[in-house]
C-alpha cells in the first residue's frame, strides 16, 4: 500500500538532499580557518583516563554543559573501576568523573566531572543531517595519549553501515556512520568531529584498519567513522536524565537482499520473519519483503536498516518503501520501545538486535540475543566486509 496516495518508485531513491553551509565568522566550508576553529574549540575537548581490571586505557570526550557532563564512547569507559574515570581538561587540570549512564547499543556514554569548575567551555552542537560528502572536518582528541591533537580531512561518505565490537564490551554496535579521511587513531574514541564553523557533527568511534584484531591495530589508513551528533544528542539526553536509553524497534529478522521494481534493481534488507504483535506485524510487513528505503533514506543492507531504526525514537512513524512481488509500495510503521530486559536475557520476543543475527553479512534486527554475536567475523565489519577497530588504546593492545 502507499500511505501517501501517490505512485511509488524505487528508481528515484538516493537523490542528494540539500547542501547547507553554516559559516561562523570567517570560517566557511569553502574556506575553513582551522587555526581559528581549533583555538575556539580546544577548551571543549577532554582526555579520559580509565582504570579497569584489564589495566589502564585512554580516550577522548567533549564537554556538553557547564554542569560538567562529558560525552564519550561507551567502549572507552566500559569496565571502569568504581564507575569512575579521570578527566583532563585542555589546560592540564585533572578531575575525577562518575559515569552517569552508558548505552552499549549506540556505543555512547556520559560522565559527570566531580566538583566541576565554573569556567568549563561546552561545545556547540551542530546538525549532522546538514552534513554533505566533501565537507571539510576537524577531529580533536587524545590519540595515543597525545592530548589536544587536531587533524583535518573531509567527509568521505554518509550513512556508512559500520559494525564493531570492543574488548571491553561483548556487544556489537551498528551505526550509519559519517566516514572521514581525517587521521584518527586509538585514543580518539569519544572525541568530537567538528565542521568548518566549529560545531560538533559527530563522535569519532572507530577506524577500518589492515589488522585482523585488537592486538594488531595498524592505526589510521584514512578510513575513520563517527557517530552522527543527532543520534548522540538523543542518547546523551536520555543518559543524563535516566542513566539509560530506550531504543525503537520494528520487530523483524532480516538478511541482505536485492529487489527489482520499476526497471531498477537495488540492494536492501530482506525480511525473513516478522514477530507477532510487533510494529512491523501490525503495519502489514511480510516475510519476503525487501526494504529499500526508510523515509527518504535508501536502505542498502540489513545493518543499514537496523542503524536507521536506532536513530529514531519509540512512537515515531516511519514510512518503509518495500518491494513485494516485483512491486514497490510504502508502509507506515509506528515504532515501539524495544524490550531491553527480554533482549538481555536472550529471549526471542520483541527486541531490537544489531542487524547481525549470526551470519557474517546477513543480519537480524531481532537476533535472539542483544547483538547476535557470531555475526562479527573478526573485530567487526561494515558494508564492505573490512575489520573495524575501536579507537581505544589500552592494556594488551
Amino acid at each position: 500500500m502507499n500511505d501517501t496516495g501517490t505512485p511509488t518508485s524505487i528508481a528515484t531513491l538516493g537523490n542528494p538532499g540539500r547542501v547547507d553551509s553554516a559559516p561562523v565568522k570567517d570560517s566557511t566550508p569553502s574556506n575553513p580557518d582551522w587555526q581559528a576553529v581549533t583555538a575556539a574549540v580546544s577548551k571543549s575537548v577532554v582526555a579520559i583516563q580509565v582504570t579497569s581490571s584489564q589495566g589502564g586505557a585512554e580516550g577522548s570526550g567533549l564537554i556538553l554543559d557547564d554542569k560538567g557532563h562529558v560525552l564519550t564512547n561507551n567502549h572507552v569507559v566500559a569496565g571502569a573501576q568504581n564507575n569512575t574515570v579521570q578527566v583532563t581538561l585542555s589546560d592540564g587540570r585533572l578531575f575525577q568523573a562518575k559515569i552517569v549512564g552508558t548505552d552499549a547499543t549506540t556505543d555512547l556514554a556520559v560522565v559527570a566531572i566531580q566538583s566541576a569548575p565554573s569556567d568549563l567551555t561546552p561545545v556547540a552542537l551542530g546538525d549532522s543531517d546538514d552534513v554533505s560528502v566533501g565537507d571539510p572536518v576537524l577531529a580533536v582528541g587524545n590519540p595515543l595519549g597525545l592530548a589536544n591533537t587536531a587533524t583535518t580531512g573531509i567527509v568521505s561518505a554518509l550513512d556508512r553501515p559500520v559494525s564493531a565490537s570492543g574488548e571491553n564490551t561483548q556487544q556489537a554496535v551498528v551505526t550509519n556512520a559519517i566516514q572521514i579521511d581525517a587521521a584518527i587513531n586509538p585514543g580518539n574514541s569519544g572525541g568530537p568531529l567538528f565542521d568548518a564553523s566549529g560545531r560538533v557533527i559527530g563522535i569519532t568511534s572507530s577506524i577500518a584498519s589492515l589488522s585482523s584484531g585488537m592486538s594488531g591495530q595498524s592505526g589510521s589508513i584514512g578510513l575513520g567513522f563517527a557517530i552522527p551528533i543527532n543520534l548522540a544528542k538523543n542518547i546523551s539526553a536520555q543518559l543524563i536524565e535516566n542513566g539509560s536509553a530506550q531504543h525503537a524497534f520494528l520487530g523483524v529478522s532480516m538478511q541482505d537482499g536485492t529487489a527489482t521494481a520499476d526497471g531498477v534493481t537495488r540492494r536492501g534488507a530482506q525480511v525473513q520473519n516478522v514477530t507477532g504483535g510487533s510494529p512491523a506485524a501490525e503495519a502489514g510487513v511480510q516475510a519476503g519483503d525487501v526494504v529499500v528505503a526508510i523515509g527518504e533514506q535508501p536502505v542498502s543492507s540489513a545493518e543499514s536498516l537496523t542503524a536507521f531504526v536506532r536513530e529514531r525514537q519509540a512512537g515515531d512513524k516511519v514510512v518503509l518503501t518495500v518491494v513485494r512481488n516485483g512491486s514497490a509500495q510504502q508502509i507506515t510503521v509506528t515504532l515501539a520501545v524495544r524490550d531491553e530486559t527480554a533482549l538481555q536475557q536472550g529471549q526471542p520476543g520483541d527486541q531490537g538486535g544489531s542487524g547481525q543475527g549470526g551470519s557474517d553479512q546477513g543480519g537480524s534486527e531481532q537476533g535472539g540475543s542483544d547483538q547476535g554475536g557470531s555475526g562479527q567475523g573478526g573485530s567487526g565489519q561494515g558494508d564492505s566486509g573490512g575489520p573495524w577497530d575501536w579507537l581505544f588504546p589500552g592494556s594488551g593492545n
